[in-house]
């Protein structure tokens, strides 16, 4: 989500809310949570296109936020929107948290399906590997099928054997 969009959906200004993340640029260090769009990608969007009339332009590139972005921007801003959106995120990690550790069974049926997964995915690596090799080696025969016979020369001259 860019900038404008989620200062409108906490309840602040797009200025605000890019000073608090520029105050707080430590929170949001890589591209999984954040990165500034840039003048070439601006261009290609629809929010790009110049407006007639003064000051009607974007002036400064808008931050896009991803999932985690979002929710880190809720902990930066201090808004009463940001601020109920936070507690929302925490009580949603201690609820599941809770939910799995009083179903221990959930969790180990979970970890079972994992481990079978990564079986089955095994099995699999072998098979496509015999497919792969069987592959090749039809492409090496029809190779050696496909290839041109060998011309005699024409005139008095004999091909060397």
């Amino acid at each position: 989500m860019l900038d404008f969009d989620l200062a409108e959906m906490y309840g602040t200004e797009t200025s605000q809310l890019k000073r608090a993340v520029r105050r707080n640029i430590e929170r949001f260090d890589g591209d999984d949570f954040m990165f500034e769009v840039t003048r070439e990608e601006l261009s290609r969007c629809q929010i790009g296109t110049l407006n007639k009339g003064r000051g009607s332009n974007i002036k400064y590139l808008p931050f896009a936020f991803s999932e985690l972005g979002v929710s880190m921007l809720s902990s930066v801003l201090n808004s009463k929107t940001a601020i109920e959106t936070n507690r929302n995120i925490m009580r949603a990690f201690v609820a599941v948290r809770n939910y799995i550790t009083q179903h221990v069974s959930l969790s180990k049926e979970i970890e079972d399906l994992w481990k079978a997964i990564n079986d089955l995915s095994e099995e699999n690596q072998k098979e496509f590997d015999d497919i792969y090799l069987a592959l090749s080696e039809l492409a090496a025969k029809q190779k050696q099928i496909n290839q041109p016979p060998i011309k005699r020369p024409i005139g008095f001259i004999k091909p060397k054997e």
